[in-house]
């Protein structure tokens, strides 16, 4: 079944429900009566520590493997009675991302358009869509790290699916390459979903519209990016002239914790995305100190999922 919803005057579908889902290894749960929705188009991280159960759910998914209780739906598709259709409409890029190393990119790409039975002319087409160009009459085995990932990529755009499940696909790659598949990433995301695990959290500030943290198999946080921005909490690091009790700082706007860390220097977290130094410079002022240093520093993405993961 699928589900519509209004979303900035354009109709969005939810392409991949999970709704209970739990998974066993004998008797560990891998995942733990696990629920959430992604709509189309849209980009998601799915973020954990190792062994966290991300791996497992992208295969759950991708319907590689099945769930030993809930229920998942891709594009209206069951996974479980339905995986010809799944496998269609996915498109799965592994971490390892399996490469016949010997065959040329072009000639690869070829040969999966006949498994996938696909028109031989979408295969320039996603060598164009990837930048694979310069590289495609090469073997794959003598490309970078950069360019192996775009041949991944390019096969899994090759039956143009509708969804897209890519597993770590940023691992290893160096500052341009990463700048180059960040970009093809969120081209593809604008018409496509994709549903992405790294370990890289700039990565996903970078590429992704929201967040799901999962820590032991359960799901710990599910945001928007933009939602987490908003939210976000500063700590402004201050160092007056003279010593000051905490009760004195406690008393400004949105202070959420005092800490004197040493000497006269105090690190006050504000819950609030307002720039909160002016009030420590009005707070001084007005208590005649003088300010010897005032900087500030943001509560990253990766502060939230330190403290989300290690509880």
């Amino acid at each position: 079944m699928i589900f519509y919803h209004i979303f900035d005057e354009t109709i969005s579908f939810m392409s991949i429900e999970v709704k209970s889902v739990s998974k066993l290894y004998g008797n560990q749960k891998a995942l733990n009566n696990i629920s959430f929705n992604v709509k189309n188009p849209e980009i998601v991280g799915f973020l954990g520590p190792n062994g966290a159960g991300k791996s497992t759910m992208m295969k759950i998914i991708t319907s590689y493997i099945n769930a030993n209780e809930g229920e998942i739906h891709v594009n209206g598709h069951d996974t479980s009675k339905n995986q010809q259709a799944v496998q269609k409409s996915v498109g799965y890029l592994p971490e390892n991302n399996p490469l016949y190393l010997e065959m040329y990119v072009r000639e690869y790409l070829t040969f999966n358009a006949s498994a996938y039975k696909v028109n031989k002319n979408r295969i320039n087409e996603v060598i164009e869509q990837t930048g694979l160009a310069p590289e495609a009459n090469k073997k794959i085995g003598q490309l970078s790290k950069g360019y192996k990932q775009r041949v991944g990529l390019a096969n899994v755009l090759l039956h143009d699916p509708e969804v897209l499940i890519l597993d770590e696909p940023t691992t290893g790659l160096d500052p341009n390459q990463l700048i180059d598949i960040r970009s093809l990433i969120k081209a593809i995301g604008k018409k496509k979903t994709v549903f992405l695990s790294t370990h890289i959290m700039q990565e996903v500030e970078a590429m992704c519209d929201r967040v799901i943290i999962i820590n032991k198999g359960k799901i710990v946080a599910d945001k928007k990016l933009q939602e987490l921005r908003d939210q976000k909490e500063q700590t402004v690091i201050v160092e007056f002239d003279y010593r000051v009790e905490d009760a004195f700082l406690l008393k400004l706007p949105h202070v959420k914790t005092v800490v004197n860390t040493y000497g006269f220097v105090y690190e006050i977290t504000f819950k609030t995305s307002e720039d909160m130094r002016s009030y420590v410079f009005d707070f001084a002022y007005n208590n005649q100190l003088k300010i010897l240093q005032l900087n500030q520093k943001n509560t990253s993405l990766e502060s939230l999922f330190r403290e989300l993961t290690s509880k």
